[in-house]
């Protein structure tokens, strides 16, 4: 009896290891079959997503090739205001995208300063030589025409006329000389709906559409900034406009003043000469008034510039930098 118990025991004991193995080795059969079955649905998600990838990565470059186009598109023709949305795209292109929006605006602000600065040198030489020439023929033609030699005689119709151009030259080149003598700048916060107000009251027949959108101070001088926009206005009312818009605009970098009018388009070959002194298409204008302003604006570290598109529903747009 004994005997027996032992080999039973023994049986077991040798007999259990060997139906584990068998467990072990079907479970592991089993487990290799579904990944046999999975496989080609993990190979498909991946080429999927590759897929994907693929394609929005070709989108974005796209879209960025576009970027690219227009604004070299926008530097071809001069339009250094042209800016670019930084939305949809990656941190560092959007990093990259608003550098470049600030140095087309900083380009333009060169370029305007510069030409003020050629054309104030070139206005100091002609403005001196001009009186030099002019100061003597009216001091002489002055003499002859108090003359008795002169008086009633067929040379002092002559006389009288070289004496009223002269003189109107002599004030022509003195209103002008401003350009190079602007009152010392004084900035401070101004009240830009102040500001505005006083521009409506002035111009009562115009129909006003202001849009500040929250902006509620300039850091700005006062006087120049009132000149500047009764000089766009005024020549929007004599340009014929009957609706003027005025839309503020503040970023990081700057503070814009967008000044639209429906009055007479200023035509393409005549929107490069605006801002060029004594450049002017009115029968009584100096051709001084938007050289000036552009000065101006210059003096408080902004600028003035004609827009490329007008804003919807305008014929003409000036923009107001600060």
């Amino acid at each position: 009896m004994r005997n027996l118990n032992i080999s039973t025991s023994q049986h077991l004991t040798t007999t259990t290891p060997h139906h584990h193995n068998i467990s072990t080795s079907q479970h592991l059969t089993i487990t290799t079959s579904q990944h046999h079955n999975m496989a080609p649905y993990i190979i498909a998600l991946l080429t999927a997503l590759l897929v994907v990838l693929f394609v929005l990565e070709w989108r974005h470059q796209r879209r960025l090739s576009t970027r690219v186009h227009l604004m070299r598109e926008a530097l071809r023709n001069r339009d250094f205001m042209f800016r670019l949305p930084t939305d949809s795209i990656m941190p560092g292109e959007r990093e990259l995208q608003k550098m470049l929006n600030e140095m087309g605006g900083e380009i333009n602000q060169l370029m305007a300063r510069s030409e003020v600065e050629s054309w104030q040198r070139l206005t100091r030489v002609l403005t001196h030589e001009i009186m030099n020439a002019v100061t003597p023929i009216q001091s002489i033609t002055q003499a002859y025409i108090g003359s008795k030699m002169v008086k009633g005689t067929p040379l002092e119709e002559g006389i009288q006329a070289i004496y009223d151009t002269s003189r109107s030259l002599s004030a022509f080149v003195e209103s002008y000389r401003k350009m190079t003598q602007l009152q010392t700048v004084n900035l401070e916060e101004i009240d830009l709906q102040r500001l505005v107000t006083n521009l409506q009251t002035l111009y009562p027949t115009l129909a006003w559409h202001i849009d500040l959108n929250g902006v509620p101070t300039l850091r700005a001088d006062a006087s120049m900034m009132h000149q500047v926009l009764t000089n766009i206005v005024k020549n929007a009312a004599e340009a014929g406009a009957q609706n003027i818009d005025i839309c503020a605009r503040r970023t990081d970098q700057c503070t814009q003043l967008r000044i639209s009018n429906d009055g007479t388009p200023i035509a393409a070959e005549v929107a490069r000469e605006v801002f060029v002194p004594f450049f002017t298409t009115k029968r009584t204008g100096s051709g001084i008034g938007l050289s000036l302003s552009r000065q101006m604006m210059m003096a408080q570290g902004g600028n003035l510039a004609l827009a490329e598109r007008p804003q919807a529903g305008y014929h003409t747009t000036f923009v107001v930098t600060l």
